[in-house]
């Protein structure tokens, strides 16, 4: 039978690309001739013929932006993702001719979508041959800490797993730009179930009465199907904190456990504080490199001018900062209780000097001491409405206060202090090898928990004003995708059609720093790609820290790294990321095969 196919992402040519090539590459294996059309902002690339779409037995459109579907009017047409077409590509081909034999599908109407990086795309519409009449509906939130990568791909894979069970659902995503695909009153109400799929705190007052059930990110990635059936076996009005389905639901006791732990663990409440205190810690070390770019070092000193206004601006930024992350880690735990005890226990680690070890320790404190008080008081049903708004709070409060001041703070502020000397007096060989080590954890999982562990310590530190940590955490975060890019770039042999056109859009996003732009490629092939990673990013790290280069800024990459102030020893620190980015393309010369000579433009 003949396949005709286009794949269309509105995220960049190089999904496009990659699921082209998939489909193409199992079509073959499979023994079934197909014909490809891959379409991006420029227009098509390959358009498919008349004279092919007339032979075609099944047309895949495998699109997360909207396609003509005009031309294919009676043909039987199969639509899926561009994730799907890449990740489960035998699937996707198995179900596309299942449909021939079924009555032909007359001008299909793609699914609209929005960019993946921008928002999650709007609810599929399920071909009908795909949708039993017993189809539920689901609605869900999928949020990551930095509210980029996982929280779009948690999505996609929840619409695909809904898809293929014959059910409906709708995702809103909890990013870094706000909520996106927003759920509306109504379509809780007609819910049968609710996913939350999120690595921070989700507010799931709105569901009251509705079988909700939460999980991980990854595991909505993972096993998308078996997070929707345990959503639908859970029971009516139970709550976030309610376990898994019994072990015979569609998840299973193993994955069952595993998810419960991950909702619940320390990790997860760590990252969410993390989640709400970027924004402080961004936006007040702009301000701060903004002072230093128009006044000089001596911005904060000459009061009355511009320079020792932005100074103050970014100054209260960084006295707020851990404690707005110690308030969300307790609000993470015990919900909106936790939210007092937690502010004012990292408020005063900030004052006292406890700084952000004594953050964590005060949001953690916080929002188990809450949590333990709000199931062990027992007031009158009369009585009830004044315990999460006034005796929880105040007691807690007051409990962490007083142990933050006498207990707490003393010996986390002479580990703090020592920490902090500690890391303010490296130089060469010590300095050099805390760099490799960060930087390597930065490259090793792109994302990951090492990746996060890095990260949340680069910025920890800035409370304290160490400063050198972050600027190497950041170009060994940049290396990966930029080292890829050059090394599609110089050594055209080593990578196929596909990685060389997504080549372009990992350059971008290695700029941006965003190391998830290297993942497309450590997919495809791990053993080698990581360890070239590794190398990079641990060479790009400990010369960054030798070379003694220090960052006000934890995000933005290059483009917030040019800003007069935000980095000391400018020259030197480039030099570190470009040093990073050529071990990581040197390192993947040598270590990937060369693709045989038909295979990387073959039709």
């Amino acid at each position: 039978m003949m396949i005709v196919a286009v794949a269309s992402s509105s995220a960049g040519p190089a999904l496009s690309l990659m699921a082209a090539e998939a489909l193409r590459k199992t079509a073959e294996v499979m023994g079934q001739p197909i014909r490809v059309e891959t379409q991006d902002a420029d227009g098509a690339a390959e358009p498919l013929l008349d004279a092919e779409i007339a032979a075609a037995d099944v047309v895949i459109l495998a699109a997360d932006a909207r396609t003509d579907g005009a031309r294919f009017a009676g043909k039987p047409v199969h639509e899926v993702r561009v994730a799907d077409a890449i990740r489960h590509t035998r699937a996707v081909l198995d179900a596309a001719l299942s449909l021939v034999a079924a009555p032909a599908v007359e001008s299909p109407e793609p699914a609209t979508t929005t960019p993946v990086q921008a928002s999650v795309p709007a609810e599929p519409t399920a071909p009908a041959s795909e949708a039993p009449a017993a189809g539920k509906r689901i609605v869900g939130i999928t949020a990551c800490p930095t509210g980029i990568a996982h929280t779009f791909m948690a999505a996609e894979a929840l619409q695909k797993a809904a898809r293929a069970l014959g059910h409906d659902i709708k995702v809103e995503t909890q990013g870094s730009v706000g909520a996106k695909n927003r759920l509306t009153p109504d379509e809780i109400a007609a819910a049968d179930a609710v996913v939350i799929a999120a690595d921070t705190q989700v507010d799931t007052a709105r569901f009251a009465g509705k079988p909700v059930y939460v999980t991980s990110t990854k595991q909505a990635i993972k096993a998308g199907q078996d997070v929707i059936g345990t959503a639908l076996t859970t029971p009516a009005g139970a709550g976030p904190a309610a376990g898994p389905a019994a072990s015979g639901g569609a998840a299973g006791g193993a994955a069952a456990a595993d998810a419960k732990r991950e909702r619940t663990g320390a990790y997860k409440h760590l990252m969410t504080g993390v989640s709400y205190m970027l924004p402080v810690v961004i936006a007040g070390g702009l301000c701060i490199a903004l002072a230093f770019a128009l006044g000089g070092i001596y911005a904060g000193e000459r009061e009355g001018t511009l320079a020792y206004a932005l100074n103050q601006v970014g100054g209260a930024a960084f006295r707020l900062f851990v404690a707005v992350f110690s308030g969300y880690i307790a609000y993470s735990i015990a919900d909106r209780p936790g939210l007092a005890p937690g502010l004012v226990g990292g408020l005063l680690a900030q004052e006292l000097g406890a700084g952000f070890l004594g953050g964590i320790a005060s949001g953690f404190l916080a929002g188990y001491l809450t949590r333990f008080l709000a199931t062990s008081i027992r007031l009158p049903a009369t009585l009830e409405g004044l315990k999460p708004v006034l005796v929880l709070p105040l007691l807690a409060t007051l409990t962490v206060g007083l142990l933050m001041i006498f207990v707490i703070a003393p010996p986390t502020q002479a580990l703090n202090e020592a920490m902090n000397g500690w890391l303010l007096g490296m130089r060469g060989a010590n300095a050099a090898l805390l760099g490799l080590v960060l930087g390597a954890m930065m490259a090793v999982d792109m994302g990951g928990p090492l990746n996060k562990a890095a990260y949340t310590f680069g910025v920890g530190l800035l409370a304290s004003k160490v400063d050198a940590p972050m600027a190497a955490v950041m170009a060994a975060g940049m290396t990966p995708p930029l080292g890829l890019a050059v090394a599609a770039y110089l050594f055209r042999g080593r990578f196929d059609a596909d990685e060389r056109r997504a080549g372009g859009p990992a350059f971008v996003l290695g700029l941006a720093f965003i190391t998830e732009g290297a993942i497309p490629f450590a997919a495809k092939d791990p053993l080698r790609v990581i360890p070239a990673l590794v190398a990079g990013s641990a060479t790009a790290g400990a010369l960054s820290m030798a070379a003694g280069a220090r960052l006000l800024v934890p995000h933005g990459g290059i483009f917030a790294a040019l800003i007069p102030g935000a980095v000391t020893h400018l020259a030197a620190y480039l030099g570190a990321i470009a040093a990073g980015t050529a071990v990581t393309a040197a390192a993947l010369f040598v270590l990937k095969r060369r693709v045989p000579a038909a295979a990387p433009d073959a039709a």
